[in-house]
C-alpha cells in the first residue's frame, strides 16, 4: 500500500455503475434528461458531479444499452468499461470496475463507487467522502441515509479482493453491512431517493425538482 503522503497525492478513481437495463422504468434511466439537471442525461450529470469533486480517473461501467448510451452521452474524458455479465446484477459491474482500476490506476489507494440514479447527489457530498478518506484511508467512507449505509462510498484498496468476490445484485452493500466493518458514515439527506419507475419519472418531471417520493429499496 502507498504511504499516506504518497496516497494523498494520488486522486481517488471513481467507478460509476451504469450497466443496468432499467426494466421497471421501461427505458434506459442513464439517458433520461431532467429539467432539474439542465437537460443533461442522468449519466452525464453523475459524471459531472464526480469530475467536480476531483476524483479521477472516472470509470463508467456499461452493460445494457451500451451502444445507445455511448452515442448519446458525453463521456470523452471517462474510461468506458463493458460488463458483458451485467444481467447478473450490480456485483458483476463492481468486479469489472475494480479490475479496471487495478489495470489503469494501479497506484490508487482506494476507489469511489457511485451510481447515476440518486438525484439528490451533489459534488459537495462526494468531496466530504473524499475528505473523510484523506483523514483515514483504511476505513470505508460511505453515505448514510434512511437509517442505513450505502453508496456513494470509497473503499480502501485492502477491500479490493473482497469486492472482486461479490456476486448477485446486492453490490457493495454486503461489505457495508458486514458486522464490525470499519466505516466512516457521512450523512446524505435524500440518498434513499432514486429513479426506478414511471411514477418516479412523472413526479420529477411534474415537480421540476430532484426529489422523487421516498421509498425503501
Amino acid at each position: 500500500m502507498p504511504s499516506k503522503q504518497h496516497a494523498d497525492s494520488i486522486p481517488v478513481p471513481a467507478i460509476l455503475l451504469a450497466a443496468g437495463a432499467s426494466t421497471r422504468l421501461g427505458q434506459p434511466k442513464q439517458l433520461l434528461r431532467l429539467p432539474a439537471f439542465g437537460g443533461e442525461t442522468l449519466l452525464d450529470h453523475a459524471v459531472a458531479l464526480a469530475r467536480a469533486s476531483g476524483t479521477a480517473p472516472i470509470f463508467v461501467v456499461l452493460g445494457a444499452h451500451a451502444e445507445k448510451i455511448i452515442l448519446e452521452c458525453e463521456l470523452l474524458d471517462c474510461i468506458l468499461i463493458r460488463n458483458e455479465a451485467w444481467a447478473e446484477g450490480m456485483a458483476s459491474s463492481l468486479r469489472v470496475g475494480i479490475a479496471a482500476v487495478l489495470e489503469h490506476a494501479p497506484a490508487a489507494s482506494g476507489a469511489m463507487v457511485l451510481v447515476c440514479d440518486q438525484p439528490g447527489l451533489s459534488a459537495e457530498h462526494l468531496v466530504r467522502l473524499l475528505d473523510a478518506n484523506k483523514v483515514d484511508g483504511n476505513r470505508i467512507a460511505a453515505s448514510r441515509y434512511a437509517g442505513r449505509i450505502g453508496v456513494p462510498a470509497i473503499f480502501p484498496r485492502e477491500l479490493f479482493p473482497a469486492l472482486l468476490q461479490l456476486h448477485g445484485d446486492r453490490g457493495a452493500r454486503a461489505l457495508l453491512q458486514q458486522p464490525g466493518a470499519a466505516v466512516h458514515a457521512i450523512d446524505f439527506p435524500g440518498g434513499e431517493l432514486d429513479l426506478d419507475s414511471p411514477e418516479d419519472l412523472q413526479w420529477l418531471q411534474a415537480d421540476g425538482s430532484a426529489r422523487p417520493p421516498a421509498k425503501m429499496n
